[in-house]
């Protein structure tokens, strides 16, 4: 098993938050424009966390030099079956500098669509909460 996808289905944040790269892009699946970041992008994955139910991985697909992998998760949200992947890139470094979503079907795109809005004032502050203790840090 891949240690992301473990990390993930131990909902160990910290785990999964020391997998991203600094420059990490997060494209999510329901948003027009990707958020750059770290501390975005991680805000978003416990947000995610949060919002999905009984959330499991079922199949892993990855390319022979490690760079690229696709995770085909299952999830429910607001009762909605959710089927997606979360497409990966790694760097040189093996942290995750590009991570994309997709899921289907589009009722259930649109409930995931409507719970992370409802997160999205949480995300933002948790995201400017660690880059303010990151500056702080510096």
């Amino acid at each position: 098993m891949h240690p992301f996808r473990a990390a993930v289905e131990a909902r160990d944040e910290a785990a999964i938050e020391a997998m991203l790269a600094d420059n990490v892009v997060f494209t999510s699946p329901v948003a027009f424009k990707p958020y750059p970041g770290k501390a975005i992008t991680a805000a978003i994955l416990r947000a995610v966390i949060r919002v999905f139910e009984d959330f499991h991985y079922v199949r892993e697909i990855g390319d022979a030099n490690g760079s690229d992998h696709a995770f085909i998760f299952e999830a429910t949200v607001d009762g909605k079956q959710i089927t997606g992947c979360d497409f990966l890139h790694f760097d040189a470094e093996g942290k995750i500098d590009d991570f994309m979503v997709m899921v289907r079907p589009l009722s259930a795109a649109t409930a995931l669509a409507a719970r992370m809005g409802e997160q999205f004032e949480r995300i933002k502050q948790e995201a400017t909460a660690q880059l303010e203790r990151e500056a702080a840090g510096a």
